[in-house]
């Protein structure tokens, strides 16, 4: 197999930076107009090159749309990746409290971005399969978490749990295919965690509290407190 030429090397340096420039201004066209109204020939009109010459770097709007979300994914992932690596394996509350954290800080410095995976979907769009492994970044982590406090003890289903049966099943195929070793009525409420999470923070970065809660922080962390309860783990 040949070594790539300099020449080559040099083309797909420039490619890959016209490509990151590309996404750049689509995120401030997202900031301005939404993801709805995104469109190729206006980042083309506003980077000052004709219309056609952006669709040598994406094919179409939803080629665009999708770099963009699996970006704001991974992005995300790797913020709370890291804040969870940072806690001892031991402590399943701070872990947990810190995934929390971490996607609730990342949503307010990036809210557009946020807003594009989780806010309201985009017209016409459906997310191809490539956007699947970002996406679960976090309900692996949040799994995780479950994984270990079964694998030691620190968690058990709680014994009076009561699941209807297709729930039940549900739970005990996602079990076998993400998460060995964590009961049925503790993953339940291991998705319903992460589901309320995304909704805390959701309500936040879209204004659903406005008039109604004045300190966000505190709020917050109390709710990472009721879900961490929820969940069996102790602080």
């Amino acid at each position: 197999m040949s070594r790539p030429t300099r020449a080559t090397t040099l083309r797909a340096k420039v490619r890959a930076e016209m490509v990151e420039e590309i996404k750049a201004t689509a995120r401030r066209h997202l900031a301005e107009q939404g993801a709805s109204n995104l469109s190729l020939r206006a980042v083309a009109r506003d980077m000052g090159f004709v219309s056609s010459a952006i669709y040598r770097y994406f094919a179409s709007r939803d080629e665009l749309l999708t770099a963009l979300i699996i970006d704001a994914y991974n992005a995300l992932g790797t913020a709370a990746e890291a804040a969870e690596a940072a806690v001892d394996r031991a402590d399943l509350a701070g872990r947990f409290a810190a995934v929390c954290h971490a996607v609730r800080d990342w949503a307010r410095a990036n809210p557009h971005e946020y807003a594009l995976i989780y806010g309201t979907p985009v017209p016409g769009y459906r997310a191809p399969q490539d956007t699947i492994g970002p996406a679960t970044r976090i309900t692996n982590l949040l799994g995780a978490i479950l994984v270990d406090g079964c694998a030691t003890g620190a968690l058990r289903a709680p014994a009076d749990e009561w699941l209807a049966p297709t729930v039940a099943a549900e739970m005990a195929h996602i079990r076998d295919a993400m998460f060995p070793g964590v009961p049925p009525a503790l993953l339940a409420r291991g998705l319903i965690a992460w589901t309320q999470l995304f909704g805390a923070v959701s309500f936040e970065i879209f204004n659903r509290l406005d008039g109604i809660v004045v300190d966000r922080d505190a709020w917050f962390d109390y709710q990472v407190m009721a879900l961490t309860h929820f969940i069996g783990a102790q602080p």
